[in-house]
């Protein structure tokens, strides 16, 4: 017999995955984070024009340093950024180290290639 979850269960499951990235360029090491669903989608969103079709015409303007923001987070699981002053100055860092970055937190959020492309209209 199968045994369903309860909403309660699926609700307080534990369910994030993270990931410590050894970052050189930085000296250290920074934890980064699978995306909850709510902020996927508010991160993808980014990337959509006002008709809510096209994609917007910065495209791939900020990719790298938004995703950072939104995946690098403390100890606890807080957001270390929360300002757009500071994403534009993380965007400033070396291309190399926010790659390091943006490769997991794409592989732990399941953020494909293609998704991207699709995102950038690339």
């Amino acid at each position: 017999m199968t045994s369903y979850l309860s909403a309660e269960q699926i609700l307080n499951a534990d369910d994030l995955a993270y990931e410590d990235v050894p970052v050189p360029e930085w000296n250290g090491t920074v934890r980064v984070r699978e995306l909850p669903g709510t902020e996927r989608d508010k991160f993808e969103a980014a990337f959509v024009g006002k008709d809510g079709s096209s994609v917007r015409a910065e495209g791939l303007e900020g990719f790298r340093a938004r995703l950072a923001v939104a995946a690098v987070v403390d100890e606890a699981g807080k957001p270390l950024f929360r300002s757009a002053a500071e994403t534009k100055r993380l965007g400033e860092k070396s291309a190399t180290a926010l790659q390091r970055v943006v490769d997991a937190a794409m592989r732990l959020s399941k953020l494909s290639p293609n998704d991207v492309a699709e995102l950038t209209g690339n």
